[in-house]
């Protein structure tokens, strides 16, 4: 293999600004940068009249708009998931029309995928696990993964989604919602409440003073479970004869709660959190959704709100805030007005080497792909599969061979790779539980390792492009659109073209080896 070769080219191409300091502003000459347009950004609505006045106020320069090849497979990656095929790169960027980005985001709205992505991140937070510690076992947390999914398939309102989570009763296999409860490591009031406070609420209640933690952990202190005799089946309920709280319920905001004889406090809750004046719940989200698009909450780490934990931005914040109730708690409403912003379109290269650039969003910021994503990348770009195991034995834990990681419906279901690449446990409902640093294990695995070797050489995909038919040209073309999501720069293509002409073991080695090499770029390895 021209392995020497291969790492040339890695160096020749890639994301100007990988791997440069924090506001570094190196970049490529603008008639050979495949990244960004020319010129600086026109505000697209409420949010970048917002962020754009900002960084005016703060002396700093917003980036310029994405090229549109990035745009295509950052909004693919963000909003689905999964890399664009070739195809739909070529249409899209043969596509002249001015409202081309804003089609493609709401088709990209509409598909089965987006479900599958977004009930991932939902069961990393609601600990969608049958494993230890948190225990659900696979029918319960297979029944937990299709509600959550279903859920966001048919855009049910947050408050909703939220309500049935908190107030449901009945059996863990039929009535998905009760496991909330049940994925709680521990059964005590005041577990129950710190999940809920930092699901819902964005804020860690051990952080709490005592008394304010137990007064809301009075609201969960007459839930009662019950076995069946059916095999770790559990009914969960509102247990009216429980011995309640020793304090009074009283909401976060410090209002005692007017409970009716026989009232589940469960309800009175919920009643209260959803309620469009509750700033903490509308917060929580809006925060959440801007963090996971943009890699970065308007209050930094989205579950660690606190007062003295201030947003970057306080006007951004209620306008999304005023945003998601006005359009009655529709999370893909809030989704569209992001995504559509000039904001986060910007080109992921600073303009500004201010260190107050990245907190108010001046750039796009780089961040390496989940590891599901990146699995599910490989074998699509190669159309190659990835086995996938539990602890616990078949026929419960059974996944077909073309299964996605991005659905995976247990966080026990797992894989070297996953493991390797940091997807999160799943024990704590935290974000900071997935690890999305690169390491040097990593990279060995991506340089060396025979299960990447094997998908690159024997991938059907790539051997049909590699095919003798196929000119080199066609081959770089190929390969770059399926891996990139872009064509090559004159530069890259003339490289390209070169490690072709050099095998000495024939055309397809050399082919492989050029995947090889831009699979192991930055650019392929994050999203920008």
């Amino acid at each position: 293999m021209l392995r020497s070769v291969g790492y040339a080219l890695i160096l020749a191409v890639g994301i100007p600004a990988v791997g440069l300091p924090q506001g570094a502003t190196e970049k490529p000459a603008a008639s050979a940068d495949p990244f960004q347009t020319d010129g600086p950004p026109k505000p697209a609505g409420s949010i970048d009249d917002i962020v754009f006045a900002r960084l005016h106020q703060l002396g700093i320069e917003p980036a310029h708009l994405c090229s549109d090849a990035v745009f295509i497979r950052r909004v693919y990656l963000d909003v689905i998931g999964t890399l664009p095929a070739p195809g739909e790169t070529r249409q899209f960027l043969a596509d002249r029309g001015k409202e081309k980005r804003r089609v493609l985001i709401d088709r990209l709205l509409a598909r089965a995928e987006f479900a599958d992505y977004w009930a991932m991140k939902w069961s990393d937070l609601l600990r969608v696990k049958a494993e230890f510690p948190i225990n659900l076992w696979p029918n319960a947390a297979q029944a937990y993964h299709h509600w959550i999914r279903e859920s966001l398939r048919e855009n049910l309102p947050y408050d909703r989604f939220a309500r049935e989570l908190l107030t449901s009763n009945g059996s863990n296999f039929r009535v998905a919602p009760v496991n909330f409860f049940r994925a709680v490591q521990g059964r005590s009031p005041n577990a129950i409440a710190s999940a809920v406070a930092l699901t819902f609420m964005g804020e860690r209640a051990d952080r709490w003073p005592a008394d304010r933690l137990a007064a809301m952990a009075a609201f969960f202190s007459k839930i009662g479970y019950k076995s069946t005799l059916e095999w770790k089946e559990e009914i969960v309920f509102f247990d009216a004869f429980r011995t309640g709280a020793t304090v009074p319920a009283v909401f976060p905001d410090g209002t005692p709660a007017k409970l009716a004889a026989g009232q589940d406090p469960r309800e009175a809750f919920a009643d209260w959190l959803i309620q469009p004046g509750n700033p903490w719940f509308s917060r929580a989200i809006v925060n959440r959704v801007w963090y996971w698009l943009l890699g970065r909450g308007i209050i930094h780490e989205p579950d660690d709100i606190r007062p003295d934990n201030f947003p970057s931005n306080p006007e951004l914040l209620a306008l999304l805030q005023k945003e998601l109730v006005s359009a009655h708690y529709d999370l893909r409403h809030l989704f569209r007005l992001i995504l559509n912003s000039s904001t986060y379109q910007l080109a992921s290269i600073p303009r500004s080497d201010r260190p107050e650039a990245a907190a108010n969003f001046a750039f796009y910021p780089l961040r390496r792909l989940d590891a599901e994503v990146l699995i599910d990348a490989l074998n699509q770009i190669t159309g190659t599969t990835e086995a996938y195991s539990s602890a616990i034995p078949e026929p419960y834990t059974f996944m077909p061979s073309d299964q996605r990681a991005i659905a995976l419906p247990d966080g026990s279901i797992t894989s070297t790779f996953l493991e390797q690449f940091g997807r999160p446990s799943r024990d704590t409902g935290m974000e900071s539980e997935r690890n999305n640093r690169s390491t040097a294990l990593q990279r060995l695995q991506l340089l060396n390792s025979s299960q990447i070797q094997r998908k690159l050489a024997q991938g059907p995909k790539l051997q049909e492009l590699f095919r003798p038919k196929n000119s080199p040209e066609e081959i770089v073309d190929g390969l770059y659109l399926a891996i990139l999501s872009r064509r090559p720069t004159a530069q890259e293509r003339e490289a390209s073209l070169s490690i072709l002409s050099r095998g000495k073991a024939g055309r397809r080695d050399s082919s492989v080896d050029l995947a090889w090499a831009l699979v192991n770029t930055a650019e392929f390895l994050y999203r920008h």
